[in-house]
């Protein structure tokens, strides 16, 4: 898929998500104050509310081999290209 065809997809797939904010902060919400939840299920939801309203805590990345990198660009092309992905080859460092 060309880079601007990509571009304009991410942009309307995050357009559509955040049409949905407030409906999925009010279930958030209803989660975390439901005490027949699971605790973590209430934990992920506080978390998450948290996450959203202050911004996740900083971490520091381990290492510095560039894993992480590697992983994210992995992710990525699984997301972006997943015909390319398939059982027999999940493995592989290239895809």
């Amino acid at each position: 898929m060309p880079v601007s065809k990509r571009s304009k997809t991410i942009t309307e797939i995050r357009s559509l998500a955040r049409g949905h904010t407030r409906t999925a902060l009010n279930v958030l919400v209803g989660v975390m104050r439901n005490t027949k939840a699971p605790a973590p299920a209430r934990i992920a939801a506080a978390n998450a509310i948290l996450d959203r309203g202050w911004g996740k805590a900083a971490q520091a990345v381990e290492g510095g081999d560039g894993n992480a990198l590697e992983l994210i660009h992995r992710i990525e092309r699984v997301i972006v290209q997943p015909e390319n992905v398939n059982p027999e080859n999940s493995h592989r460092k290239d895809l």
